[in-house]
């Protein structure tokens, strides 16, 4: 876009948005979709699995069922940065819808999540598509998370302004 289709999306009146997506979080198995990439020399022994760098490429979908409508994609990267205190992860996700109302358009969200709490509250940083000069946050809880499957399902809920 040129200078002044710029300046008019920035003077433009502000849309507010609230959205609620599922995320499908396959740790393990033939078709994991969260690997570790990287790790630090202290990784396996800490308690928190600090160090630990991990690549993300999880389906998003409509509801909690991993079969119900499927949104798009949410790629990026967790890190696990608590050494001390809780398990928590710095992420840096960008939620890519790949059809629906949002189709083309993305959310980024980045920030730290102390995973085993409920309404984590993170940042949302940007956006593109619909979602242009999107700020706000979202709230993630963990609806299910299966140990023997390694498998889990989040809930994301949006506030965003753009």
């Amino acid at each position: 876009p040129d200078l002044e289709k710029f300046k008019a999306l920035v003077r433009s009146p502000e849309k507010f948005a609230k959205v609620t997506v599922y995320v499908q979080d396959a740790l393990g198995g033939a078709n994991a979709t969260v690997w570790q990439i990287a790790s630090a020399s202290v990784t396996d022994s800490n308690q928190f699995s600090f160090g630990k760098l991990c690549a993300v490429d999880d389906l998003l979908t409509v509801g909690t069922d991993k079969n119900s409508t499927k949104l798009g994609r949410v790629q990026g990267t967790i890190a696990y940065t608590s050494i001390f205190d809780e398990l928590a992860l710095t992420m840096d996700l960008i939620f890519y819808f790949t059809s629906g109302p949002y189709k083309g358009s993305t959310l980024c969200l980045g920030g730290r999540n102390p995973l085993l709490s409920k309404n984590r509250e993170m940042p949302v940083t940007a956006g593109s598509g619909t979602f242009r000069l999107a700020r706000g946050y979202a709230i993630a809880n963990t609806i299910s998370y299966d140990a023997a499957t390694n498998y889990g399902v989040l809930e994301y809920t949006f506030y965003v302004t753009y």
